[in-house]
């Protein structure tokens, strides 16, 4: 489960009404990203570039590693 602080959740009547204004501190790097809120459960996650980036290449990494552990466990 993500952790996150009461400032990075908006519901999305928020989200829809401040659209620009939110936008503009995600990619500003005010904030890394913004929990959206519909219906009282968490849908969605708005990301900066930067951090969508940098999740991307863990994920590359993670990946490659998961795939060497199998090569490994198989080779046994």
């Amino acid at each position: 489960m993500a952790t996150f602080s009461k400032n990075e959740v908006f519901t999305a009547t928020q989200v829809v009404r401040n659209f620009s204004q939110i936008l503009n501190k995600v990619s500003s790097s005010d904030m890394k990203r913004v929990f959206i809120v519909k219906n009282n459960k968490f849908e969605a996650v708005l990301l900066n570039m930067d951090e969508y980036e940098r999740l991307s290449e863990a994920v590359v990494l993670l990946e490659a590693i998961y795939s060497n552990q199998k090569k490994e466990n198989n080779g046994n």
